[in-house]
């Protein structure tokens, strides 16, 4: 059973909903260790300083902002403690804006909040009103002595409160040099809408992706458990050639995929004779 990162309440007006918080994501990546190759002893790095070359115990140690190249202002617990957020184990709830309004850039890691015995039908009404509002709780909260701004939105029969970035930390599209004079011909942009078109599904399924990457990495991580070496693949040429015609790619790219559509069809014909010969 998966266990609470965080008790609180979530806030808003006179409503008072007592909640949990639970890691709504987990990595999937794959963990490493440094090694020496010789001995396969692990790697320790030392805290070294860089003017006198001994090792400093931590408790030596201070925290530096560098205003000025090689220029620092030091820092100690009680100037952190001088400005951390009063732990208040609320989410306070400051507005409501309609989802659609909001970049989705602004949106980080999300959370489960799940209610306790006491605050479910409270719970159940903020989800629901949320839902068919279609609207998302604008909130502040503290985790670990920090603050953030946050978003609670309805996902299913769950409210997730879904971590947001501060307005300063987004890098504005200015910064990069983008294409906004650029002449679109109607035969391209038709073009690609058609391919578009056919790549189109009905519904977002996550499952049928698969971490690839992963998954070859175990085969060989696996192999070397058993003393065995996977041969090495082939590698595939890669291609250098310049795009000379827009258009030539697109139909070349359509064409290809009405193939597969074509492929595809048979096959799930097939599944379906078999599912109602089944049924008989």
């Amino acid at each position: 059973m998966a266990h609470a990162i965080w008790s609180g309440a979530i806030n808003f007006g006179l409503v008072t909903i007592p909640v949990k918080l639970f890691t709504a994501i987990r990595s999937s990546d794959l963990s490493f260790n440094m090694l020496h190759e010789k001995d396969e002893g692990r790697i320790k790095y030392e805290r070294v300083c860089s003017v006198d070359g001994k090792e400093v115990p931590w408790d030596e140690i201070v925290k530096g902002y560098e205003f000025e190249k090689g220029q620092y202002v030091t820092l100690r617990d009680e100037d952190f403690d001088r400005v951390s957020p009063e732990i208040t184990q609320t989410c306070n709830i400051l507005e409501f804006v309609d989802l659609a309004h909001i970049n989705p850039m602004f949106f980080d890691k999300p959370y489960y909040l799940e209610p306790t015995k006491t605050g479910r039908h409270a719970y159940a009404l903020f989800r629901e009103a949320l839902a068919s509002s279609n609207r998302v709780a604008i909130a502040r909260v503290v985790m670990r002595s920090k603050e953030y701004i946050a978003a609670v939105k309805p996902i299913g029969e769950a409210l997730v409160l879904q971590m947001m970035h501060w307005a300063d930390e987004i890098v504005e599209t200015s910064t990069l040099d983008l294409p906004t004079e650029e002449q679109l011909p109607q035969p391209e942009m038709k073009m690609a809408k058609m391919l578009i078109d056919t790549m189109t599904v009905e519904a977002f399924e996550p499952a049928k992706f698969k971490n690839v990457y992963r998954e070859e990495l175990m085969k060989i991580i696996d192999a070397r458990i058993a003393g065995k070496e996977l041969p090495m693949p082939a590698k595939k040429a890669v291609s250098r050639e310049k795009v000379v015609n827009l258009m030539d790619v697109l139909a070349a790219s359509l064409e290809e995929k009405k193939k597969e559509a074509g492929a595809a069809a048979p096959a799930a014909k097939t599944s379906t004779r078999r599912r109602k010969s089944s049924a008989a």
